[in-house]
């Protein structure tokens, strides 16, 4: 949960400084740790090292531990993606780029602080917080009353400090207890895509294009600030791309809510195509790249998985191959079937209809013979 700091002007400046200075330490460890492990330092190397320096520069026990921890946990995710391929093969530039250097840590990133560093009172909705100049008591935090709730109900662990656009926020940790997930009567499929976002069995359909249209206009700003080559013209691009994520992100989020709230109500589960992977299997033409890039079908699917299990309903996901292909009512598959992206007419029985909603339907189909699998009880041994 993402609670807002509203600082006065005497403690802003201590918050700010103790946040930069703590990034700049964990740049410095991640510099150490490569130098004398490469991509594999361990936290108890690590401290050995690097301890008793950050003690000197004025960081306290549990803010030093937390800077080393960050430090190691970032090369093992860097260790996983590698073994994972998802920073190429080994000879690859991406690859290679990550494996020549330190990994380094933007002055906002996220700083760690437990318990013993950071304090709630959600009565004043104020914190205490560890900074270099001591400790700041009474720094307003500002947040939704049902956030309020929640956070004096359910925050456990640990909380983390970032930094955008100027603003200070806190991060803190819900522990939230899962709902139990209902039995479903029936499936909601739904296909992703470009052109529509989201597609449903039920034939409801929301259109990307306002957000292309949108995405387009900001990609032509852009390329105008872009031609300056300025300083401030490259912290305004970041800006924008930043707002350009945002409301990208508030589309996916008013879509997969509206699902989840007609699968709520009408008792029903929720059906998604396995689409992972899906950039490395599909090329497009040059000039469609950027578009396919921004895609945000992967987060749409991320906000509408973890929505519908808060609500407790149902959740799949299915085999996506040729969904937009197969006729619903005959099973006749092939290319032909789609002559057009929109259009849907299957050459053997004749059902026509949009491609979209017949990809939907079929998501559907395949959801309620993969949940009887997935329900399937154990076979007694023999």
């Amino acid at each position: 949960m993402l609670v807002k700091l509203t600082p006065d002007a005497a403690q802003a400046p201590a918050v700010e400084r103790t946040l930069h200075a703590a990034n700049e330490a964990a740049c410095w460890v991640s510099a150490v740790s490569f130098e004398y492990f490469g991509l594999k330092g361990s936290v108890r190397e690590l401290r050995k090292l690097c301890y008793g320096e950050l003690k000197v520069r004025g960081f306290g026990a549990q803010a030093a531990q937390h800077i080393i921890k960050r430090v190691a946990d970032a090369y093992t995710t860097l260790r996983a993606n590698i073994k994972a391929g998802n920073l190429g093969p080994e000879q690859s530039k991406r690859r290679r780029k990550a494996e020549s250097k330190p990994i380094a840590f933007r002055p906002d990133a996220a700083h760690t602080y437990d318990d013993r560093c950071l304090s709630w009172n959600y009565d004043a909705q104020t914190v205490s917080i560890w900074t270099l100049d001591g400790r700041i008591k009474n720094v307003r935090f500002t947040c939704s009353p049902k956030a309020l709730k929640q956070l004096t109900e359910s925050r456990k662990g640990e909380s983390d400090l970032i930094q955008r656009d100027g603003k200070l926020f806190l991060v803190a940790t819900i522990d939230l207890p899962a709902p139990e997930v209902f039995e479903p009567k029936d499936w909601i499929g739904v296909d992703r895509g470009i052109t529509n976002l989201a597609t449903t069995s039920d034939a409801d359909n929301y259109s990307g294009r306002r957000l292309g249209r949108y995405r387009r206009w900001q990609a032509r700003k852009k390329a105008e600030i872009q031609a300056r080559c300025t300083r401030s013209s490259k912290q305004l691009l970041k800006k924008r791309a930043r707002r350009e994520t945002r409301h990208a992100t508030h589309v996916n989020h008013k879509i997969s809510k509206t699902v989840v709230a007609v699968a709520q109500r009408t008792e029903r589960g929720i059906a998604l195509e396995e689409l992972r992977g899906i950039r490395e299997r599909v090329t497009v033409r040059r000039d469609q790249r950027a578009r396919q890039s921004s895609w945000p079908f992967h987060q749409l699917g991320a906000f509408v998985e973890y929505k519908a299990h808060r609500a407790g309903v149902p959740f799949i996901e299915v085999d996506p191959a040729y969904t937009s292909q197969r006729c619903p009512r005959c099973g006749h598959t092939e290319r032909g079937n789609r002559p057009t992206r929109d259009h849907f007419s299957c050459r053997r029985c004749g059902l026509a209809g949009p491609a979209d909603h017949v990809a939907g339907v079929n998501v559907r189909a395949r959801a309620r013979s993969a949940w009887v699998f997935v329900n399937m009880p154990d076979p007694e041994p023999a």
